[in-house]
């Protein structure tokens, strides 16, 4: 797990560099494919219940699995990528949101808010902790801040598999859900929409966009639950408190 974090970790990172004014998401996509191939790995989404993209990449009001298309990236917009692979059996599952030049204030403060509060709700996979204190947390932070957190997709469990018990929303109530031990590892991910939680489906069937057409955020890491401090898989050599 740790190996296949730091592939999918080094993978985005690459492709965040990658994002410019005019860059089409399926050149992402495609480059994402050919990092996957140079380091022997398989992507975790492509095929997965007949997803298209080898990576989920989604502009401004898509909220996640956008598929790379024709569509040129441009000056201003939000990029989310989320990037699973599959490497000697195990999953790596991450995701960033990152800002094209200049944007709006408002949409600059979401994306570090968003940030912000995943990096706080990793702070509380501790042993003895359940996963809705996760999820309260995510929930009430946004909520202080003006925001509202989609419901219909959450975080997971990840391992063997891509999507494994136990589920990780981004919404619930402290002390509830399952307990926390050492050795289980989860994909944390707040989707925080900047105005109503409501979202929709485009025709492609995968493209979920906010239903007010406002921006959401998205970032995601993978977490192992150890005896003591959280360890991020997808940062590399790094634990919570170094």
């Amino acid at each position: 797990m740790r190996q296949a974090g730091r592939t999918a970790s080094e993978i985005l990172h690459h492709l965040t560099t990658l994002i410019a004014p005019g860059v089409t998401t399926g050149a992402i996509d495609h480059a994402a494919s050919q990092l996957m191939s140079q380091r022997g790995v398989k992507s975790a989404f492509l095929g997965y219940r007949k997803f298209p993209g080898h990576i989920c990449i989604s502009l401004n009001e898509e909220v996640v699995h956008g598929i790379g298309s024709h569509r040129a990236i441009a000056y201003g917009d939000i990029v989310k990528m989320d990037v699973g692979i599959i490497q000697d059996g195990w999953v790596g599952d991450n995701a960033t949101s990152v800002a094209v030049g200049i944007i709006d204030p408002g949409v600059e403060m979401l994306l570090a808010d968003t940030e912000r509060i995943l990096m706080q709700a990793i702070a509380l996979a501790r042993p003895g902790n359940r996963v809705g204190d996760i999820s309260h947390h995510v929930e009430s932070e946004s909520k202080k801040c003006g925001y509202s957190v989609v419901r219909e997709f959450v975080g997971h469990g990840v391992g063997r598999k891509l999507h494994e018990d136990p589920q990780v929303p981004n919404f619930g109530k402290r002390g509830t859900g399952p307990k926390l031990k050492p050795g289980m590892t989860l994909a944390i991910e707040p989707m925080i929409n900047m105005g109503c939680a409501d979202v929709k489906i485009l025709a492609d069937k995968w493209t979920a966009v906010t239903a007010d057409g406002r921006p959401s955020a998205h970032f995601e890491h993978t977490v192992l639950v150890t005896e003591s401090e959280p360890e991020v898989l997808t940062w590399p050599g790094k634990t919570l408190s170094k």
